[in-house]
């Protein structure tokens, strides 16, 4: 059974800094996919990062692109989401998502293509 397992949340104030951590653990083979999303009550889940975990370069959405940074441990199953320089906007329910599929016929950006998700971790910027 996979469970990933977001940490790291919190409440900051602008310009400040956070680091959320997902861990994985509970499958076999691997998860080629893994990606943050986040929520905002009333809107829609929005992808902010993905990343090859066979090593591409991650991929981030214009509106954090320059502030926000994907890296990944191998050795603890790990994904983590480095966000700096905080803005109000960027408050929501963060998410970390894995698909172990190689292809799908969803974009990398939808929520529909990946399979596990963790429950998330909330990020307050003041």
């Amino acid at each position: 059974h996979v469970q990933l397992v977001e940490s790291g949340g919190g409440s900051v104030q602008a310009g400040g800094s956070l680091r959320l951590s997902c861990v994985a653990s509970g499958y076999s083979g691997s998860l080629y996919f893994m990606a943050w999303f986040r929520q905002v009550p009333g809107k829609e889940r929005e992808g902010v990062a993905y990343v090859y975990t066979r090593g591409d370069r991650p991929v981030y959405s214009d509106s954090v692109k320059g502030r926000f940074t994907i890296s990944q441990d191998g050795t603890k199953n790990t994904l983590y989401l480095q966000m700096t320089n905080l803005k109000p906007d960027d408050t929501a329910m963060y998410y970390c998502a894995a698909d172990p599929r190689l292809s799908s016929s969803f974009s990398l950006w939808s929520r529909g293509r990946y399979v596990y998700w963790g429950q998330g971790t909330q990020v307050t910027v003041s």
